[in-house]
């Protein structure tokens, strides 16, 4: 069955994934041929659940974050569709709401509130960026209701009991970033950064994070994430004469930053964030982004990672399954969402659609291989990954390479 797109509307596009069999005599063939006596519909979890899974998305699906949303839907309607057609969870089936939050804050919040007033979903996923993120954050909270980010910044799950998130923490990019630099003897960093909620902070953590190997930020310019021009704060940057820059946003804005560096003549070495893991960026900067360095997750990589690697199987059949949909290959945002969307798969396998018992069971996710990393979450880690999720990539003729290959 395809996804019923409904009408649009100025808030919201819905999208549902309903109850996708590839037919009913499949299903009864495959139960017949099974040994093993099937787990009754409803039961996870020592319930008597029934009915379909509830899963409600908030993703920036048009506005500035839409390189990030847009394959985060594409991944999440993909998967809506192998898990049905595979049975569902339990035996129940996934009934997948997706809804745009127009890359705001406030289109974020509205659509969590429609999400669990109105279609009363079991979990929410999203949203893509830090701002809406954190704009959901206390709606979910007082719902009660288990919520997993696809942004990076850690203030979306500091404290929180509800909300846990699959993108590396910003904290963990900087310290990967930082042990770079270090070998390199950098010392004076220039950053431009995005003025949204996915910046905020940045510069203090680069200066915590980089004291002890004598690292200071020696100026800092902050750019909106749908600006176009950056001649003013890459001039500023240039002045400051670094030893490197770090420019930390997403494309389309971190692609023009990048050529605007280029286009001044700056020779101090580029570092990017992880925002940049799609090809909208290396389309953007063109030949400017080469020789560039980011920590990024390992799909970028896939084909240079060892067998042994505990993520190489996951991210191959990702790959696999996305470009054969979709005719292209994924994003480190499609990752995020692969790892959103199953790990709330597992907890339903175990704790059903009980709240409760499925907030405790993502917080007992532990060495569970993802696309963007090994998580094990804990009470105090809502994120659950460290630096050794990241790799430092370099750009080399307008594709990703491990840095040092």
């Amino acid at each position: 069955m395809t996804p019923r797109i409904a009408p649009p509307s100025s808030r919201r596009t819905l999208i549902r994934v309903s109850a996708v069999v590839a037919s009913a005599a499949l299903v009864l063939a495959g139960c017949a041929e099974s040994d093993e006596t099937p787990t009754p519909a409803g039961t996870a979890g020592g319930g008597a659940e029934q009915g379909p899974i509830k899963i409600g998305a908030v993703l920036d699906i048009t506005g500035a974050g839409a390189t990030l949303g847009v394959p985060e839907r594409q991944t999440l309607e993909m998967l809506a569709e192998q898990v049905n057609a595979d049975g569902g969870v339990n035996g129940r089936q996934i009934e997948l709401t997706i809804e745009d939050n127009q890359s705001t804050e406030d289109g974020a919040a509205k659509a969590v509130n429609s999400l669990i007033s109105s279609e009363q979903v079991d979990l929410i996923l999203g949203a893509s960026r830090t701002g809406p993120s954190l704009a959901m954050r206390p709606i979910a909270e007082q719902a009660e209701i288990p919520m997993i980010s696809l942004a990076a910044n850690q203030a979306i799950v500091d404290g929180s009991t509800w909300v846990f998130k699959t993108a590396q923490n910003d904290r963990v990019v900087i310290e990967k970033l930082v042990d770079d630099m270090t070998a390199k003897g950098y010392k004076r960093i220039a950053l431009a950064r995005d003025a949204s909620g996915f910046g905020e902070g940045v510069a203090e953590m680069l200066a915590e994070i980089g004291e002890p190997s004598g690292i200071t930020v020696v100026v800092t310019e902050k750019f909106a994430p749908d600006a176009t021009d950056f001649t003013a704060q890459m001039v500023k940057i240039r002045d400051a004469n670094p030893d490197a820059t770090l420019i930390w946003g997403i494309p389309p804005a971190a692609g023009l930053a990048q050529k605007a560096y280029r286009q001044l003549g700056i020779d101090a070495p580029v570092y990017q964030s992880h925002g940049i893991g799609n090809q909208a960026f290396l389309d953007t900067a063109g030949d400017s982004a080469n020789g560039l360095l980011a920590p990024l997750g390992r799909m970028l990589v896939a084909d240079q990672l060892p067998e042994n690697d505990p993520q190489k199987p996951v991210v191959t059949k990702f790959i696999a399954d996305y470009k054969a949909k979709y005719g292209q290959n994924p994003s480190t945002f499609a990752g995020h969402a692969y790892d959103g969307f199953m790990i709330a798969v597992e907890a339903l396998k175990t704790a059903g659609t009980d709240k409760a018992k499925l907030r405790d069971t993502i917080e007992k996710i532990s060495d569970w291989p993802g696309v963007s990393g090994v998580f094990t979450m804990t009470p105090e880690d809502h994120s659950g990954l460290t630096k050794e999720a990241l790799v430092m990539v370099e750009v080399k003729d307008g594709t990703w390479s491990a840095a040092g290959s």
